[in-house]
């Protein structure tokens, strides 16, 4: 009987001392998973499409065997077209930041012809110069700053064009005279570019070619294609693209 007391005693005074114990007992925190940040390192490949315009400015500055002295300017047009190509590069990102090499590619087709004021004075007849681009490739340096999953950069590097260059004869419509370069410069753009799913990304870009001037000789296209004059001319290229990229790698880390 004591015993059956004395637990009963203590079962009692045990449970008024358990809700006070409980209740000096910390609640165990909750610790909210940390965020996933994207991480832009990596190799990667890509298509891009766009337009651009090319500035040229024509001198006429060798007639036959004789130079001309001083140049006798010819006028200036835009050659304006479309473009589409891809790129293929590697980024390297530490902390926010973000650098990274690029090779580019494009076909392209940049036209446009303005009337000579110069020819008219030396042939029989208008002509007009046109101009075309049908290629360009760009090997740059990238510099950026990234919010997670969203990239601002610049780029910077050279660039090389293929170009055409035509003389027409106005009345006729045929090709009097005609002349083809590789031309090599620089370059200098900047971009912006969203991750919208692990691997994949979307971007604009803007690029400013410098390609200085150049003497180009121009042949007759009729007989033995036999030099008919050369001219200075100087062009500087505008394209604006728009980007999608694949890149390979994991696409997050987590940040402690």
């Amino acid at each position: 009987m004591k015993a059956l007391l004395l637990a009963t005693t203590s079962l009692a005074a045990l449970s008024a001392v358990a809700p006070a114990v409980a209740a000096d007992l910390a609640a165990r925190p909750y610790t909210k998973a940390p965020p996933a940040v994207y991480d832009w390192s990596g190799f990667y490949v890509g298509i891009n499409g766009g337009g651009g315009s090319s500035h040229k400015c024509w001198d006429v500055v060798a007639l036959g065997a004789g130079p001309v002295v001083p140049a006798v300017p010819e006028g200036c047009h835009d050659a304006t077209g479309g473009t589409v190509g891809g790129q293929v590069g590697y980024r390297w990102q530490s902390a926010s930041w973000v650098f990274g090499l690029e090779g580019q590619g494009n076909w392209a087709d940049f036209s446009g012809d303005n009337a000579t004021t110069a020819f008219p004075a030396f042939w029989n007849g208008p002509q007009r110069n046109r101009s075309r681009i049908d290629a360009f490739g760009l090997v740059t340096g990238q510099v950026g700053y990234a919010w997670n999953s969203v990239l601002l950069y610049v780029k910077g590097g050279g660039a090389v064009v293929g170009d055409k260059y035509e003389v027409i004869d106005t009345p006729t419509g045929l090709v009097a005279a005609d002349g083809r370069e590789t031309r090599w410069g620089g370059t200098v753009g900047v971009g912006l570019e969203f991750a919208f799913a692990p691997n994949w990304s979307v971007g604009v870009e803007y690029d400013h070619l410098f390609l200085g001037h150049h003497d180009v000789d121009f042949y007759a296209t009729g007989g033995l294609r036999l030099f008919d004059h050369r001219e200075r001319i100087g062009q500087d290229v505008d394209i604006g693209l728009v980007r999608v990229n694949y890149r390979f790698g994991g696409p997050l880390i987590a940040k402690y």
